[in-house]
């Protein structure tokens, strides 16, 4: 089946050539059948204007017998041509005889032409076989003559021409088949370059290019191609270098700030051990300082913790880990009031505990602090090749428009709220992807957000886990 432009290109071709082929077909067959039926009435109707005004008439004698009808008869037909012989007055005599009962099939239209003494001519099969009918009155009121010719020669070279235009037709359509497709890839072979050339880019080859092989069309075509890439080039390696130098620079300000940030956390531990002693017009000032340099602090080590992505100086230390355990461990350090819905039996997994760890807590801290007070759940499902850590929470949830983004770096899908970097989540996201997972967001029926982290299981798990079918994925409630 023909399908895409190189299909439709073919077609098209096809059924133009086909379409040529049938009009000059049928015009030449149309054109061969009148030239040979003119040619033969022409030649029928001389030969019979002469044979009654000059040939018949010295042959029949004054008054025509019936001897004399039989033997005109007889000499045409040693001629080579038939006749049907009607007298004024008398049955018509048909050599051969044959054709005695020929008479009354034909047309009452030609036997009212030849009455008023005219020559009248029709076209029709006597006797099993194509005729052409010639008649004409001798003198005017002589004997009716009906000259019978055999057009068999005509049909057959007519059926020989329909059947050289038919098989012509069918060759010409299979080579045009065969042309189409050559000057269809011919055409088309300069887009199928540029689709080669944008998918080697699209691989990150930026130094592929479209060959210029003509100076029409496809040639401009190419060129502006290739202009585009050398801009897109050119774009892309300025933002890789912005990109490169945004994170040096965030690298180096997390360094730098690193020194004086721990000196004004143990600085500010002092002064939170003595707040106490603080008049009351200093201690809310006091506890503030706190708060901020504690802030300051978790996002210095944020940032550190993004530089060491960015340098891909991150390792996972895999391990047996028991999932259950470390989730309750996990949720008694950052949320305690979340209800865990845990298998009865130990899920265990070769993973990185620490980072593990990291991506619970954060998803927990989100939930903490976007969904103040309302109720988080933590679920662990299992099945034969992936784990499922859920947290859902009964918050407000995120509009549809930014659920997709809240896994971005420095991105807050409640810009009004303080006090979050816009990094738990992207850190989160980061450790998924090293330990071979992802994770994935969508708000719950009924309100809320629902997180998930979905982990490859890349070691059997223990006998009694709930068993599922391979290729199943939790679905997010």
């Amino acid at each position: 089946m023909l399908s895409g432009v190189r299909g439709r290109l073919t077609a098209t071709i096809v059924a133009l050539v086909v379409l040529t082929a049938v009009v000059l077909g049928v015009g030449a067959y149309v054109f061969v059948d009148t030239r040979l039926h003119d040619q033969a009435l022409r030649e029928a109707a001389d030969q019979a204007g002469f044979d009654l005004s000059v040939l018949i008439p010295s042959r029949l004698g004054d008054p025509p017998t019936d001897e004399s009808m039989r033997k005109l008869g007889d000499d045409f037909q040693r001629r080579g041509l038939d006749t049907i012989i009607v007298p004024p007055s008398g049955q018509p005599f048909a050599t051969p005889g044959t054709l005695t009962t020929a008479y009354a099939s034909i047309p009452d239209s030609v036997r009212s032409l030849v009455d008023r003494g005219q020559i009248a001519y029709a076209w029709q099969p006597l006797a099993g076989r194509s005729s052409l009918v010639v008649a004409g009155r001798v003198s005017g009121t002589g004997p009716a003559i009906y000259f019978i010719r055999d057009t068999t020669a005509i049909d057959d070279t007519l059926a020989q021409l329909r059947f050289a235009l038919g098989a012509g037709g069918i060759l010409l359509a299979l080579v045009a088949v065969v042309a189409a497709r050559q000057v269809a890839r011919g055409v088309l072979a300069p887009v199928q370059e540029a689709a080669r050339t944008a998918r080697r880019i699209a691989h990150g080859d930026l130094s592929a290019r479209v060959p210029v092989s003509s100076t029409d069309e496809f040639g401009s075509w190419a060129e502006q191609f290739n202009e585009m890439v050398d801009t897109l080039e050119d774009t892309i390696v300025r933002l890789e270098a912005a990109q490169t130098q945004n994170r040096r620079f965030v690298a180096d300000v997390s360094h730098e700030l690193r020194t004086p940030v721990a000196a004004l956390v143990a600085e500010v531990s002092i002064l939170r051990d003595h707040l106490d002693s603080l008049p009351p017009e200093s201690r809310r000032a006091g506890e503030l300082v706190v708060q901020d340099v504690g802030r300051m602090r978790a996002l210095v080590e944020d940032l550190m913790e993004l530089s060491r992505f960015d340098a891909a100086g991150e390792q996972v230390r895999a391990e047996p880990v028991d999932l259950g355990r470390l989730i309750r461990d996990v949720a008694n350090a950052r949320h305690r009031d979340a209800v865990l819905e845990l298998p009865d039996d130990r899920v265990v997994a070769e993973t990185d505990a620490r980072r593990l760890e990291r991506i619970l807590g954060n998803l927990l801290d989100n939930a903490r602090e976007h969904a103040p007070g309302a109720l988080v759940v933590v679920r662990l499902r299992a099945t034969a090749d992936r784990i499922a850590i859920t947290v859902a929470d009964r918050g407000p949830g995120v509009p549809l428009d930014r659920v997709d983004r809240i896994f971005d770096r420095f991105y807050m899908a409640d810009p009004s709220r303080r006090g979050g970097s816009g990094l738990g989540l992207a850190i989160a996201a980061e450790h998924a992807a090293l330990l071979g997972g992802r994770l994935r967001a969508r708000n719950r029926d009924g309100g809320g957000l629902a997180i998930e982290l979905l982990l490859p299981v890349t070691d059997s798990l223990p006998a009694g886990d709930p068993a599922a079918t391979p290729g199943d994925e939790p679905a997010l409630r």
